[in-house]
């Protein structure tokens, strides 16, 4: 029995690894996010693995059950929406769990690696990336001036992921930051949008300029570097 984490792609469905193909027909169960978004890659090759779904709202009595069917000795696929599981989403929260209840069965996770927002944006940012800093997605509500504060100190560059609906403002209050609170800076953005979809955007320049430039659908990865 085992539990792979598979990292699926992140909008492109030829970027998935033969690997993964064959974790994925050959599993007991792929443990989804959403298992509809899942539902449109298996379809697209031709998988017929049931589903269920794991997510950030699943109770503790799903984990337990997870636990139970390695107990079993099937083999589970963990994926997420897109890209790679346990990176802003639940699953690094399961292979805790798992850890914990379970010491014995956490050899038996396994990495299934490939596609990932964070390494692709980076990858095309063209800023020095030997060491970098990912904080996820910024507070929805409180603590997004905290946030924001973090990023302008940041002695490396700074990582984050943000929705089409909040796009344009953070990125004003991220150079209301920097006007206000650590005087005029020239500080340098990268904001990619739908990476590896038609629509692929990457956005670069000073913070407002981008702001300016920005069409606010798709999803969005951030890189800010301070100067």
């Amino acid at each position: 029995m085992a539990l792979y984490i598979v990292s699926t792609p992140i909008g492109n469905l030829q970027d998935i690894t033969l690997r993964a193909l064959d974790i994925l027909k050959s599993a007991d169960l792929i443990l989804c996010e959403d298992t509809r978004e899942t539902k449109k890659l298996l379809g697209h090759y031709d998988i017929k693995t049931p589903t269920i779904s794991y997510h950030q709202h699943s109770q503790f009595k799903k984990i337990e059950y997870i636990i139970q069917l390695l107990d079993e000795g099937k083999n589970l696929a963990l994926v997420s929406d897109a890209g790679t599981p346990g990176i802003s989403d639940p699953g690094n929260q399961l292979i805790a769990e798992i850890a914990r209840v379970s010491p014995a069965q956490i050899a038996q996770v396994s990495p299934v690696p490939g596609p990932s927002a964070l390494t692709a944006a980076a990858s095309a940012s063209g800023f020095p990336m030997d060491k970098f800093i990912f904080m996820g997605f910024p507070p929805a509500k409180k603590k997004r001036r905290k946030f924001f504060e973090e990023v302008s100190l940041a002695k490396y560059p700074v990582i984050f992921y943000e929705s089409p609906y909040r796009i344009l403002k953070t990125l004003k209050e991220l150079e209301a930051t920097y006007d206000s609170s650590h005087g005029p800076k020239e500080t340098l953005v990268v904001a990619c949008r739908e990476l590896t979809k038609k629509f692929e955007t990457i956005y670069r320049g000073a913070i407002g300029q981008v702001a300016k430039e920005i069409v606010p659908k798709g999803e969005f990865v951030v890189i800010v570097k301070n100067k």
